[in-house]
């Protein structure tokens, strides 16, 4: 008889930007949603897209935190997508909302906004396995950098409609927080944000910070504290992983880190539209070089998760070899079976470590 893998939480994914900025109906079957974008060339990764619902679906990928993504364009000439003003990413923000509400009324998706949903979803997904081609995706919403919200005060109306995590960061300098490939401290109304969130009980989220405001923020932040996209600096040196202290620090605090997909983040040396999965020999078995490696650090299994970021502006082109669809996810618990990892830590990985960490977290 064949094994029944655990359900799987995926704690990033961007599916509402796919959807919007992208033009991508994520109800529809992969192999469609590729061949209708094959021809485009607007963005990276078109035509090579690994995730849709149906494909969250088969692969057991039951629940996931799911993102509001719309930064500014701080600079003119930044190669780095954004807005031009924080009015217009307020705007795309309400669409990807809208977009998930809309997902909601058709039955698609559902929102976990406090521990009740929490448990009433996971005892959905806990029953047959047939039922799950028709069930609905959980998500738990997330806001990837702070930029669009025009001020402080807006973040209590995003609490009431269902934002559970802030990230206050993404790449570059922004509003409220240095993020990736910058450095520096909070600025004043970005420690008012921290404070604003943490009044709110909010999941804070330290993924893409600078390393002076990641400690700040530690040190700062009360509530709960998540990385939801990260992979170790240990083995792919850039200030985007996690350097083993960030982890030790993190697992102090009780919190999950989610391990990411993205090649460039699992393999050094990656270089982007040069190196290939082909070239690299880049296979999921590397992801699991990253899990063990924080294992190790916690001594135990018990602070790790998938925060996949599949869909974060690439696709297959930037994946694993073996890795062809999200569904691909659930090749892990035998790569981490034959690492020595044992039932209950497969268990932990997949998603037992972010139901635990959100049963304390969530209202």
């Amino acid at each position: 008889m064949e094994r029944r893998e655990p359900l799987i939480v995926d704690i990033h994914l961007d599916l509402a930007l796919n959807a919007i900025e992208w033009n991508r109906d994520l109800t529809r079957p992969l192999a469609e949603i590729r061949e209708r974008e094959a021809h485009l060339r607007d963005k990276p990764g078109r035509g090579g897209g690994t995730v849709c619902l149906p494909e969250m679906r088969r692969g057991g990928v039951g629940l996931c935190v799911a993102t509001q993504l719309a930064r500014l364009e701080h600079d003119a000439y930044s190669p780095v997508f954004g807005w031009r003003s924080p009015a217009q990413a307020w705007a795309m923000t309400q669409a990807q909302r809208a977009w998930y509400e809309t997902m909601q009324d058709l039955g698609e998706m559902v929102s976990i906004r406090n521990r009740a949903d929490l448990e009433t979803h996971l005892a959905r997904w806990g029953g047959d396995a047939a039922e799950a081609p028709t069930l609905p995706i959980g998500y738990v919403l997330s806001l990837e950098g702070a930029d669009s919200l025009i001020g402080v005060e807006r973040l209590e109306g995003a609490y009431e409609y269902g934002l559970r995590a802030l990230g206050p960061a993404h790449y570059g300098p922004g509003a409220y927080a240095m993020g990736t490939s910058s450095e520096g401290r909070f600025p004043a109304r970005g420690l008012e944000l921290l404070n604003e969130a943490d009044r709110l009980g909010m999941i804070l989220d330290l993924t893409h910070l600078s390393d002076v405001s990641f400690w700040q923020a530690l040190q700062l932040y009360r509530g709960p504290v998540w990385a939801s996209h990260h992979n170790a600096r240990a083995l792919v040196p850039h200030q985007r992983q996690l350097a083993d202290d960030m982890f030790r620090a993190l697992a102090d605090r009780g919190a999950v880190v989610g391990v990411a997909l993205d090649a460039w983040m699992m393999v050094p040396g990656w270089k982007r539209g040069v190196t290939t999965p082909q070239s690299a020999d880049l296979r999921l078995e590397t992801l699991v070089d990253h899990i063990d490696h924080f294992c190790q650090l916690a001594g135990n299994a018990r602070h790790v998760a998938i925060g996949s970021d599949l869909d974060g502006a690439f696709g297959i082109e930037q994946t694993p070899r073996d890795v062809q669809s999200i569904a691909d996810l659930r090749k892990l618990p035998p790569l981490l079976r034959r690492r020595g990892y044992t039932e209950d830590d497969v268990t932990a990985i997949m998603h037992g470590n972010v139901v635990g960490f959100l049963r304390r977290a969530l209202p």
